[in-house]
């Protein structure tokens, strides 16, 4: 495998010290799943504790899923200004402060409202850690090591609700955000250890004007915008799955809440594995490849889910199959993607990557809420969402992504 003259350009520390790289991104990456799966098992015991009703927490997760989708369109920008150090270490030290409040709350208005907080600093994490990537490779490495990132923090959502249910049989859903902002400051001392990856001369002035323009120009761009809807429409697929799938399983096909997350496990163990076929391939094939591939196998399952769900074929087989090859083409998907669509904006990277971030968190927001909507008591709903989902990500793709011209270096 040779090196890019970008890559090559690198000083020798940048290379040989990849693991330590990709563990302290890998866990400013993970504050999205930590944050929401963590404090699943304690949703009864927090609707009693504030005396509320389930709806209202419900939006405890959507406040959540707004605020880390919207705030990121600011730490881009406020990255490609200051440098990626500074603006991670500020939204970590946001998402401690938030994560206190939600563990001394006391109504549920006052849980949402921290939520907001929280996710506002924890989407910083994420979205510089990709413009981080983009700084130092080119975009089959990018791809390969984004590949290799959410092959890592692909443990959090394995492990998350785990902890929490464990913290409940010791402590109350409070030591759940105690224990989440111990998390936060492990993710501040990553972030200290970390050397900054934008130099001072290849900085982009701040202004509300220059900005909007960005922003504007990234959405004209074809290629950009086609791997960023295919991108949220994956990931509309995807939460639509998650929050579909509890009832799907556990009420309709009346499956213990235990083999509920042996299921849920698997399905991640799925995606994990793609991400380590793509982490080793996509030097040989080429981002746009495997991208293709993996839209391809996302909207085909997607379609089957629908049909089988429908129809009521092959039971929960018909269902829990489909499901787990949705979720794994995620390894083939999200990092190509993301690669592909901030490859032409290396002096852009970080407002790239909020918009990809927004767009993609945005999308999966606005979907799972419709779910709730179109339910009918049967998983016909979540079946018809993924599959339309998966046909439009491929659309997205065909249309915009496939024979467009290249952008412009930005």
């Amino acid at each position: 495998m040779s090196l890019t003259a970008r890559e090559a350009a690198l000083p020798a520390a940048s290379l040989s010290s990849m693991p330590k790289l990709v563990l302290a991104l890998s866990t400013l990456m993970a504050f999205g799943a930590m944050s929401t799966d963590m404090y699943l098992p304690a949703l009864p015991a927090l609707q009693e504790a504030l005396h509320t009703t389930p709806a209202r927490i419900q939006q405890t997760l959507s406040f959540f899923l707004v605020g880390f989708a919207l705030a990121q369109l600011a730490w881009g920008p406020l990255g490609d200004r200051f440098g990626r150090r500074l603006p991670i270490m500020a939204g970590v030290g946001l998402f401690l402060v938030g994560t206190a409040g939600c563990a001394l709350a006391g109504t549920a208005e006052q849980m949402l409202f921290w939520r907001l907080v929280q996710a506002t600093g924890a989407c910083a994490g994420p979205v510089l850690a990709r413009a981080m990537v983009r700084d130092l490779y080119g975009r089959e490495k990018s791809a390969q090591i984004l590949s290799v990132l959410m092959l890592v923090m692909g443990v959090a959502p394995l492990v998350a609700p785990i902890i929490g249910g464990q913290v409940l049989l010791w402590w109350d859903w409070r030591g759940i955000f105690w224990v989440l902002l111990g998390f936060g400051l492990l993710a501040l001392f990553a972030a200290f250890s970390l050397k900054e990856t934008l130099p001072a001369d290849k900085r982009a002035p701040l202004g509300l004007r220059g900005l909007t323009f960005t922003y504007l120009a990234l959405l004209r761009d074809r290629r950009f915008l086609g791997y960023a809807l295919t991108g949220g429409c994956f990931y509309g697929g995807i939460y639509t799955y998650l929050a579909g799938s509890p009832f799907a399983y556990i009420e309709y096909h009346h499956v213990p809440a235990a083999a509920y997350g042996l299921i849920f496990a698997v399905n991640i163990c799925g995606m994990m594995a793609m991400n380590m076929v793509n982490s080793r391939l996509v030097t040989r094939f080429g981002t746009d490849t495997l991208f293709r591939a993996g839209i391809i196998g996302a909207a085909l399952s997607g379609v089957v889910l629908a049909v089988n769900a429908r129809l009521g074929l092959f039971g929960l087989a018909g269902l829990a199959a489909p499901l787990f090859v949705y979720v794994s083409m995620l390894g083939l998907i999200v990092a190509n993607s993301v690669a592909g669509a901030m490859a032409a904006y290396p002096r852009k990277a970080g407002a790239a990557s909020a918009l990809l971030g927004t767009l993609h968190y945005g999308l999966g927001g606005v979907f799972s809420f419709m779910l709730g909507l179109l339910a009918d008591g049967t998983p016909w709903p979540m079946g018809m969402l993924v599959g339309a989902l998966g046909l439009a990500g491929l659309a997205s793709a065909l249309l915009l992504v496939r024979g467009a011209p290249g952008a412009a270096v930005g």
